[in-house]
């Protein structure tokens, strides 16, 4: 039988939602998923000029465009440091590390996101512990997370799924500090201030289709305190703070040059784009959407730059299948939750998450972006309609 294998360096991964999607310019639809190509087209010229800044400059690791996209965007975030590293799933093993997270430890994390969220937290030689979510917010809650804390819970990875907020604050109080998967977050803001100075310490992924994206694999870590940023700096060169001395196992993980120059062009924008996307949530809205499907409910005193914007139906699988016949972009993105999943295994055995496994059953992405107009949620909606009088 063939062998499965994962996608050769030539063949390229594509990005879409969690690490999938459209790239600018693969080929559309009537209404896609996701539009990366349109916010981008009016800074091509200034991203190419960049880029060749960095070639000429000859600096292409923790050069100055690094530097100067950490003081920026630790500013953005309302947090005193931020630390570049190669991805977003690196920027969460080496926060956990740079908590102190290690063997014998446990770390609560909700089963209903992407497998990245759970997958850091083995290398720290830590245990994952499973909670479950609120199905109508999608997030963890302090009552989803109390139960699943014991003597052994050294943190808890709150992610704010497809831009929502968790509630950070709620959690700390129960005495255990908080990871913020900012991941999907980028742009959202609470009247608790912005994801990324919530919580102990925050991560995001700049992967290409995120709300800030770049052009390649790209990950940050926030933090106003300055001891766990000093050790995060540390862990992602080798465990060295000079290349001399390695006080620590660490790991090879630093935001690429290049990458920072591209988001430092693009990170003034986020704001504009981040308006974009609740402005596409209240065309869906207007369109009455919320007559045929429950639209996403943003947590208490949040106001979401939504990453995905992710409906439930009871015939979640039917209606995709009828969005994608009238060429409407949909996907379903967890349908099988992390505890499920075959290397968790030995950590989800007999775990009951009602709201996980509700969520997972019923959620579906439709078509959301930064430039997604009036005309193509009403688009969108005709079809879910055309579908509820099928």
């Amino acid at each position: 039988m063939p062998v499965r294998r994962p996608p050769s360096t030539a063949e390229g991964i594509r990005p879409s939602g969690e690490e999938a999607g459209p790239l600018p310019f693969s080929l559309p639809m009537p209404v896609p998923l996701f539009d990366t190509a349109t916010p981008l087209a009016p800074l091509r010229d200034r991203i190419l000029q960049v880029m060749t800044e960095v070639v000429d400059d000859g600096r292409f690791i923790l050069g100055p465009n690094v530097a100067a996209f950490e003081e920026e965007f630790a500013a953005y975030c309302g947090a005193a440091h931020a630390i570049g590293v190669g991805n977003g799933t690196d920027a969460l093993t080496i926060a956990l590390r740079a908590l102190g997270v290690g063997p014998g430890d446990e770390v609560i994390v909700p089963s209903f996101t992407f497998y990245a969220s759970a997958e850091a937290i083995p290398p720290t030689g830590a245990t994952p512990v499973f909670c479950d979510v609120d199905p109508e917010t999608f997030c963890v809650t302090p009552e989803t997370v109390k139960a699943a804390m014991t003597p052994r819970t050294k943190a808890v990875v709150a992610v704010h799924l497809f831009g929502n907020v968790a509630p950070v604050a709620e959690i700390e109080a129960l005495g255990v500090p908080v990871v913020e998967d900012a991941a999907q977050a980028a742009g959202t803001v609470s009247s608790a201030g912005r994801p990324g100075a919530l919580g102990t310490v925050a991560t995001f992924s700049f992967f290409p289709s995120k709300n800030l994206g770049g052009f390649g694999d790209g990950g940050a870590i926030t933090t106003s305190d300055a001891e766990i940023a000093d050790r995060a700096r540390m862990l992602r060169f080798h465990g060295s703070y000079d290349k001399v001395t390695y006080q620590h196992v660490g790991y090879n993980s630093r935001l690429d040059e290049l990458q920072a120059a591209i988001l430092r062009v693009l990170l003034p924008h986020l704001d504009g784009w981040a308006d974009g996307r609740r402005a596409a949530g209240r065309h869906y809205e207007a369109a009455g959407l919320g007559d045929l499907v429950e639209l996403p409910r943003p947590t208490e005193g949040a106001d979401p730059a939504w990453h995905l914007y992710v409906v439930k139906h009871e015939r979640a699988d039917e209606l995709a299948a009828a969005l994608k016949a009238a060429g409407i972009g949909q996907k379903a993105y967890y349908r099988v939750p992390i505890h499920r999943q075959p290397a968790m295994a030995e950590h989800g055995a007999g775990l009951d998450l009602p709201g996980t496994e509700h969520a997972a059953r019923t959620h579906l992405a439709i078509p959301m972006s930064a430039v997604l107009t009036a005309e193509q949620a009403a688009e969108v909606t005709a079809a879910v309609a055309a579908f509820a009088r099928a």
